[in-house]
């Protein structure tokens, strides 16, 4: 027998969640079922540290609580194909659904590239968002020592850095010059690095790998430069794709990089197909450029926008474009980055000025937990308008990285930022008379003038 719902959302990761959510609670009436193949989800940016400080990826689970507390059906299972025409969907194990409004949310896989000799080899492991997968590899590496991280993202500096804590000894490699050199600009990236390091990570950068050898299983690695390391097992974070299957299936067009293509209320070529997350396409805020980020935090927001935007068009819901907000942590340091760094806006044609200010995220700056604050403004010369932002402090960075988020969004100048009003407060905040993002504003006014 066919079952039928008014939303089907396919997916049930950060972009599964929300637009289910969102659907649910602005249009109650409407029966909304969200399927998808795990039984438990994993908190994405929570998968790295199941490796160290939450010891177990139990700990790190995205609750189901809030889906059923609406009324959401979630099934777990398979979807096998989908017929846009008549609008069903078929399903591995409870048949067919008919629906009216469908959102793809079908996330993303990990990048494996097809040249690099030896990834079939037992002990080679990638980080996709998969609980069960992940449960195994972490019990196998209680049995190895030596291990190899190849690709210094976010990903591969957090999980690095999660194993090392273990006792293990961990190599990460890197082809570009420092860690995180894709995402910082060198000042910050180098370090990371550094600290990295200094906490017993061994980093390799401008270096790339070759090849995994090894007879049936791991047994160490051969570099670019003919140079080869032993290793136990072998970590791949060399980024991810979408996952893009049943969406080429169905028909629905991609873009140049892969990814669904979808308008600013998420909408598909394919009238009441919507897509959303990491299998979405995105387009560059500043640029208007295609742009692969994948992020949780960007597919809640296109996840809210589809779920808005499903019965009627919601003009304040539209997706202007994407901007890329990061951060991460080393030990008690904070890193964060929102918009285009200084070396990305240079290549893409902007004419910058950039301006850095480091003060103490405390005040006074003898408070137990006070932390070194360094701010760098990236500013469009022509307009004051600000572009990006990059600060190391302490682990309230995050929350500084999303105020860039929100002044790059809205357009904010520089001497907008000059004139915003903050409040501090000593054990909270830097003090009002040197706070680093403000006077960061102030060393690029000087330059401006």
């Amino acid at each position: 027998m066919m079952k039928q719902t008014d939303v089907l959302v396919i997916g049930g990761s950060a972009t599964g969640l929300v637009a289910a959510m969102t659907a649910k609670s602005l249009n109650p009436e409407k029966s909304v079922t969200v399927i998808r193949k795990e039984k438990q989800v994993m908190i994405p940016c929570g998968i790295p540290y199941i490796f160290g400080t939450l010891e177990s990826s139990d700990n790190n689970i995205l609750p189901d609580a809030g889906l059923v507390a609406l009324g959401v059906d979630i099934q777990v299972d398979e979807v096998l194909s989908i017929d846009a025409k008549t609008k069903t969907c078929t399903t591995k194990a409870s048949g067919e659904y008919q629906y009216d409004k469908l959102i793809m949310g079908t996330g993303s896989v990990p990048a494996i590239p097809k040249w690099l000799k030896g990834t079939d080899l037992e002990n080679v492991f990638t980080i996709p968002k998969n609980k069960v997968y992940l449960d195994a590899f972490k019990e196998k590496m209680a049995t190895f020592n030596k291990i190899v991280v190849v690709g210094a993202g976010f990903i591969g500096v957090e999980v690095s850095d999660e194993i090392n804590k273990k006792g293990k000894d961990v190599t990460l490699v890197e082809i570009l010059p420092n860690v995180l050199g894709a995402t910082f600009d060198d000042e910050f990236a180098s370090k990371a690095g550094d600290m990295l390091k200094e906490r017993g990570v061994n980093v390799l950068t401008n270096c790339g790998i070759q090849e995994i050898t090894g007879n049936g299983k791991v047994e160490g690695v051969k570099f670019a430069d003919g140079s080869s390391m032993e290793a136990d097992a072998v970590i791949l974070s060399l980024g991810y794709l979408p996952n893009n299957t049943l969406a080429t299936e169905m028909g629905l067009e991609l873009n140049a990089f892969g990814f669904i293509k979808a308008d600013q209320y998420r909408r598909t070529n394919i009238k009441d197909v919507f897509a959303a997350g990491d299998c979405a396409e995105k387009v560059d805020f500043a640029t208007g450029r295609l742009s692969k980020t994948m992020l949780a935090s960007t597919a809640c927001t296109e996840a809210r926008i589809a779920g808005m935007n499903l019965y009627d068009l919601n003009t304040f819901s539209t997706f202007k474009g994407t901007v890329g907000i990061y951060s991460t942590c080393i030990g008690n340091t904070g890193f964060g980055v929102a918009g285009l760094i200084e070396k990305v806006a240079v290549a893409e044609g902007f004419k910058v000025v950039t301006g850095s200010f480091t003060g103490v995220n405390r005040h006074p700056g003898k408070l137990d937990d006070a932390h070194n604050e360094t701010v760098k403004l990236i500013v469009s010369e022509q307009s004051g308008v600000i572009l990006g932002g990059e600060v190391m402090g302490g682990k309230s960075v995050g929350e500084l990285t999303n105020v860039f988020g929100v002044a790059i969004q809205n357009g904010m100048t520089i001497n907008d930022l000059l004139v915003t009003q903050i409040g501090t407060q000593p054990m909270l905040t830097a003090s009002p008379a040197g706070y680093p993002l403000i006077k960061a504003a102030e060393v690029v006014l000087k330059k401006i003038k």
